[in-house]
């Protein structure tokens, strides 16, 4: 009989695989020149980070301030109309088995209670966000917003099976920000992976990038100004140090960019790897359900439906590699 131990073992050695990844990277409005260029600094070392890390090309899409600067690069203007169209396309693409990442770089504003992302034209305000969001099929979603006063993101975006990640832990936390930049090196560099398995997921970003940004703002003698926060629990309150064993973190550390380590594409659209993706994804909110009732469970009571779902993963997990070429019966 598998212990436990064993089980949980397995079942982390394979955490996050199956399905196809996509990315939306969405620059915003920069106001002034430096600000601009920073932007699609960023984003365009995202994109570029999204290749080398194994996601096919037709799966990234950036929105830009100005598409004109790399009309090779740049799928499209980043206004409202352009993101819902960007988003009604991801909801005909997405399958329950994929995942998607949507990187707002900018700036931010904080009015009437809402935090708002800065555009050409209208702003994308939180509400409206979450909207959108909602009418992607039942594929894994993570929003990382590295604009300033991006904190009331966590809430309206929260609570949605969905990880949340803002620059900032409030919508009164109005400066420049500087996460996004660190978020995407935590991608695009080597310094991010700490659990060295050859990949970073959105936890380790998050995290390599809340360091990061309180370094800078030490070597420039500056008080910090923006806290990020990291919101996957369902609660809508996003916390300063994710504690992935009873908290927010469990869905950002299983959530990757890019195929994972050792994927074959010979698997690409077989019909019986993307039922398993799909019951996999099942079982995996499942289990963060689990997570998220510990606290009022009996002990051996969630230890016993803890390894049940564990192994149930680590079976889905080896026999879609079994297809993709990597493992035996």
């Amino acid at each position: 009989m598998r212990t436990l131990a064993a089980a949980v073992a397995l079942a982390l050695a394979t955490a996050g695989d199956g399905g196809e990844s996509h990315l939306l990277v969405i620059a915003g409005l920069g106001g002034e020149a430096k600000y601009s260029d920073a932007f699609h600094e960023w984003a365009s070392t995202m994109v570029e980070a999204a290749g080398t890390q194994g996601v096919p090309a037709e799966n990234v899409t950036y929105l830009g301030e100005r598409p004109e600067r790399d009309p090779a690069l740049i799928d499209g203007p980043s206004t409202k109309v352009s993101i819902e169209k960007a988003l009604e396309v991801l909801s005909g693409r997405l399958g329950p088995g994929d995942s998607l990442l949507v990187l707002l770089l900018g700036h931010g504003s904080f009015q009437a209670g809402e935090s708002r992302f800065n555009l050409p034209g209208p702003d994308l305000g939180a509400a409206e966000l979450a909207r959108l969001l909602d009418r992607l099929p039942a594929a894994r979603v993570a929003v990382v917003n590295a604009a300033s006063a991006s904190g009331e993101f966590a809430k309206a975006l929260g609570g949605r099976d969905r990880i949340v990640v803002t620059a900032t832990k409030s919508g009164m936390e109005r400066n420049e920000t500087v996460f996004g930049r660190y978020f995407v090196e935590a991608f695009a560099g080597d310094g991010a992976d700490a659990d060295k398995d050859g990949r970073v997921s959105v936890l380790e970003a998050f995290e390599y990038a809340r360091r990061r940004v309180g370094r800078f703002y030490e070597a420039e003698n500056r008080l910090l100004t923006e806290h990020a926060v990291l919101e996957d629990s369902g609660d809508g309150v996003g916390s300063a140090a994710p504690e992935p064993a009873g908290g927010d973190g469990a869905r950002a550390r299983t959530f990757f960019l890019g195929a994972p380590a050792g994927a074959a594409s010979t698997t690409a659209g077989d019909p019986r790897v993307v039922a398993l993706e799909a019951e996999r994804a099942a079982v995996q909110e499942r289990l963060e359900d689990l997570k998220g009732r510990k606290e009022s469970m009996d002990g051996a009571a969630y230890e016993a439906e803890l390894e049940s779902l564990l192994v149930e993963l680590a079976e889905k997990d080896q026999e879609i590699r079994r297809l993709a070429g990597g493992g035996q019966r």
